[in-house]
């Protein structure tokens, strides 16, 4: 969830006029924020989880489900503990943290409070979320569920909303949902609408079919209403928005209506916090493909099996110029991704950081780079920092725009919050407690509180592993990007090699074979290459780091069997969540092999969902022996 604020929020052809404004004060927040809490320390580590759940009704009697745009009726019962606790009506802190999210479909949990360095908050995890699932679905309407599917699979289908609506809005003036499906925040509409006015056209979403035995090819998607003339922006489908052999979506709630899990760390100092995004990034995409659980959009069979591409275009708001589609003009630059990717730069400066890492022809505006440099903030983070604000400011709010600058870091979240990357690296907020935070943003929520909390638990004891034994995970950026674009594939756990460096423990070493890097399988990534000179595996690495510390048996038990499920997803013994619902639809008695998932597949779809997360419906090919 970004930055939310109240007030009136401006139509695109106003705010621009304001976008150096707020991108000069972001700046200048920035740099308060940076002299006063560089040298801060933090003791302790402190994390946390955040999950999305996506709410769907479920008809039992018709065997039908719908998308439930109820949440914002039952987000006060469940903030309410939290409101108590800040007011100081009550010393028990609150189990749970929630808040809303871009679809009034969506929920979002934390835990009530962060979790700590020991080994006793990481086997708490997933009792946490097991309570967190049980709360929201303690207070849902009769019928409503709240499940762990990255998105819904009808989501721009007819008939497929609680309470109905038809696509009319003006915010995103889609083809196939309304604006209705919108969080009613001020901020949310205004996003959408700002992101289509800046960019000159609707957002352009073509993720590539699924070609069964029955899909057509060409496949041309019947369901778009190729003549619809309500908006001028209808004509883009027929003019090439939409692609032959795509499934076509044309609306942010496609891409920002998708669920995930993310983890965010504290860390001890500004260098540790640097040093873990700089490692994390070139894990990302392998977590992402890991992760996959996304093979259906807009009731079809996709052949790719992750959403983050769906994300990336849903957002995308460069201009044609910017795109590189017609010559500069009116803008200063051609950018090479959407504001929603993977990163574009190592900011680290420890010993393991080399310049020929950062490969890529970076974009960034020279002027606030050299304000920030002039200022004492080093090359590499002013560089970081003048590459997120090439980005103009989608939504301002008119009461907002004067700010004091020692107090207030709204400018700079309005654009930190808009570039969605793979990694996020956060200064602390004024006038808090919380120190320099990493969050690691790629990996889609799973099935299960099982699942959730393996891969939550993983990540943690990665971050534990890569400090402790100094690992060096740096690749080329570019490589970072191909592995991206390969973990989008299908089945690319089993079927595909990603990038990854082959030793790990090197750091001052000037021997560019130290550097080297190769193609290896996910197997190998994750559990390591058989060669005795080999890359050793994440997995193993944790087990050292295990083994190196004072962990009693019963906990340690309990992480292996996390370790376990992550070890056997990347050996293919175990399926991927996208690979477990596609099997669903290709096996379904109603499913005629032509890419299309009906309302029949759907209800059984989510059904399971809620029955495997429930622990009432056993999936050996998903979650092995292993009990949910």
């Amino acid at each position: 969830m970004g930055l939310l604020s109240l007030g009136t929020p401006l139509h695109w052809n106003d705010a621009h006029k304001y976008a150096d404004h707020v991108r000069t004060h972001g700046i200048d927040q920035f740099l308060t924020i940076y002299k006063q809490r560089k040298d801060q320390k933090k003791q302790n580590l402190l994390w946390g989880d955040e999950i999305e759940y996506i709410v769907v009704n479920v008809d039992e009697e018709k065997h039908n489900t719908k998308l439930s745009l109820r949440v914002f009726d039952i987000l006060p019962g469940l903030q309410q503990p939290e409101l108590d606790y800040n007011a100081g009506k009550t010393s028990e802190a609150p189990p749970a943290l929630w808040r809303p999210e871009y679809g009034r479909y969506m929920l979002e949990s934390t835990p009530g409070l962060p979790y700590g360095a020991t080994f006793r908050d990481l086997v708490q995890v997933e009792t946490n979320m097991k309570s967190r699932r049980r709360l929201a679905k303690s207070v849902m309407y009769p019928g409503d569920v709240p499940v762990t599917l990255v998105n819904y699979p009808r989501l721009g289908c007819p008939d497929e909303l609680i309470p109905a609506h038809e696509p009319n809005g003006q915010a995103c003036q889609s083809m196939f949902v309304p604006d209705e499906i919108i969080n009613p925040h001020a901020r949310f509409p205004t996003l959408t609408a700002n992101i289509r006015r800046r960019r000159g056209s609707k957002v352009e979403i073509n993720m590539p079919i699924y070609h069964d035995t029955n899909t057509p090819r060409p496949f041309i998607d019947p369901t778009i209403p190729w003549d619809r003339d309500m908006f001028d922006h209808d004509k883009e489908a027929k003019l090439g928005a939409a692609k032959p052999d795509h499934i076509h979506m044309d609306a942010m709630a496609f891409g920002m209506g998708c669920c995930c899990l993310q983890i965010t760390f504290q860390a001890c100092n500004i260098d540790e916090a640097r040093r873990l995004y700089d490692q994390l990034a070139p894990v990302a995409p392998i977590m992402l493909a890991l992760t996959a659980a996304t093979p259906i959009f807009r009731g079809y069979l996709a052949d790719v099996d992750s959403r983050w591409n769906v994300i990336a275009a849903s957002v995308d708001d460069r201009t044609r110029e910017e795109r590189g589609l017609d010559p500069l003009k009116n803008n200063r630059w051609v950018i090479n991704k959407s504001r929603y990717d993977s990163i574009d730069t190592y900011i680290s400066t420890d010993d393991t950081y080399k310049d020929k890492y950062n490969d890529l022809d970076l974009v960034y505006d020279k002027d606030i780079y050299n304000k920030l440099t002039n200022d004492g903030v080093d090359p590499l983070l002013a560089r970081h920092l003048a590459h997120l604000f090439i980005r103009d400011p989608l939504v301002i709010f008119e009461e907002l725009l004067e700010q004091d600058d020692s107090k207030s870091s709204d400018h700079f979240e309005n654009l930190q919050s808009t570039n969605w990357q793979t990694v996020r690296f956060k200064p602390p907020p004024p006038n808090s407690e919380i120190g320099w935070r990493v969050e690691f943003r790629s990996m889609e929520v799973q099935l299960t509180d099982f699942e959730n909390a393996a891969f939550s638990v993983f990540i943690v004891l990665l971050t534990r592993a890569i400090l402790s034994f100094g690992l060096n995970f740096y690749i080329p950026i570019s490589k970072v990007d191909e592995n991206m674009r390969t973990a989008h594939h299908r089945g690319a756990v089993t079927n595909d090699k990603f990038y990854f460096r082959k030793n790990v423990f090197t750091s001052k070493s000037t021997n560019d074979d130290d550097d080297a890097f190769e193609q290896m399988t996910m197997n190998e990534i994750v559990n390591g290459q058989p060669q005795e000179d080999g890359f050793p595996g994440f997995i193993p690495l944790i087990h050292n780091y295990l083994n190196s510390t004072n962990i009693d048996i019963e906990t340690r038990c309990k992480l292996t069997k996390y370790l376990d499920l992550i070890s056997r997803r990347a050996s293919g013994e175990l399926m991927t969540g996208a690979t477990y619902l596609r099997q669903l639809v290709m096996q379904h008695p109603d499913y005629k092999h032509d890419s299309v998932v009906s309302s029949s597949i759907t209800y059984d779809i989510v059904k399971a969902a809620d029955d495997i997360a429930e622990g009432k419906l056993r999936v050996p090919e998903l979650l092995g022996d292993f009990d949910p």
